[in-house]
């Protein structure tokens, strides 16, 4: 069994909880995910199960696309609607006092959040801080100074406003975005405050949720979920598609260099990675990930047999 479930995650279990699950119910080790989803969150979260967890660095799962609802008014110390109870401590909540209704000139506001920016994690995050994730320190009430990160968001759009203080907003963004971040500073540039309040993952790189599969069909019925999995080779399938002779399957099952002479056919993909190819032999099976050198041969960094 080697490949990657999408998992609709439900509110409530961390990451870890859902890949402790799903190895139970499989009854496989090898699994973990490509991108943590908070417990707060629902939706995509993707599983590589078996040798496809060799494969991660080489999967397109870097953008993500999310549905996130944000209440207006009401800032937290978390940035969402989590209780710091859950979170090791007391809730407090910071009513702000100012008009929250969402304001006209909120996609003016929202303008500073698309393209490329610096963006500060927020304090209850894993993000290390003297060697210790940043919540650790929070927890404590001690003081985190988190460096900024450059992020991108391609996409960020009001798509609903449910009542005066709480509106639904998609956005596309890179890998290591926050988008509790962008609810807390959302909320500082309209001075009202604001935090989220609920969040849905609807796709990670090529996955979304039309493929994936609730944690009770893992729980309850493995052996349907497991007819989901999708294959190395599908996930894959943004790489050029190299297959070989006998001689040249051979060798890249032992790692060694892939000569010209090896190659049978080299069939390049318009979106793939130029410098990555996949490695197949002559039925069809996924050899090894090689990397392209500029002699012409082709070296595997990741045997998968």
């Amino acid at each position: 069994m080697n490949g990657a479930l999408i998992v609709d995650k439900p509110s409530g279990p961390t990451s870890h909880d859902i890949v402790a699950l799903a190895r139970r119910a499989f009854g496989e080790s090898r699994i973990g995910h490509t991108g943590t989803l908070d417990p707060l969150a629902t939706g995509v979260l993707v599983l590589l199960v078996g040798r496809a967890t060799r494969l991660s660095q080489f999967l397109v799962t870097d953008e993500k696309e999310y549905i996130a609802d944000v209440r207006l008014g009401v800032s937290t110390p978390t940035y969402d609607a989590q209780s710091l109870s859950e979170r090791g401590t007391l809730t407090v909540l910071l009513e702000n006092g100012t008009n929250c209704e969402c304001p006209p000139f909120l996609d003016r506001v929202l303008e500073r959040f698309r393209g490329t920016f610096l963006q500060t994690p927020p304090p209850f995050s894993a993000k290390k801080v003297s060697g210790r994730p940043a919540y650790e320190h929070a927890r404590k009430d001690q003081p985190v100074e988190l460096t900024p990160v450059e992020v991108s968001v391609s996409a960020l759009d009001v798509i609903q406003q449910a009542d005066a203080s709480l509106v639904r907003i998609r956005i596309v963004c890179s890998a290591g975005f926050y988008v509790r971040s962008l609810a807390h500073d959302l909320g500082k540039a309209l001075g009202c405050g604001a935090h989220l309040e609920t969040l849905r993952r609807t796709r990670a790189g090529r996955f979304g949720l039309d493929r994936a599969v609730s944690l009770e069909l893992v729980a309850t019925a493995p052996e349907g979920a497991r007819e989901q999995i999708i294959s190395m080779s599908e996930l894959l399938g943004h790489l050029s598609r190299v297959t070989l002779s006998d001689e040249g399957a051979r060798r890249a099952a032992h790692g060694n260099t892939i000569g010209p002479q090896h190659v049978v056919t080299d069939v390049t993909t318009a979106a793939g990675d130029a410098g990555h190819v996949g490695l197949f032999d002559s039925s069809g099976t996924l050899l090894a990930v090689a990397a392209r050198r500029p002699d012409a041969s082709l070296q595997p960094l990741t045997v998968l047999v």
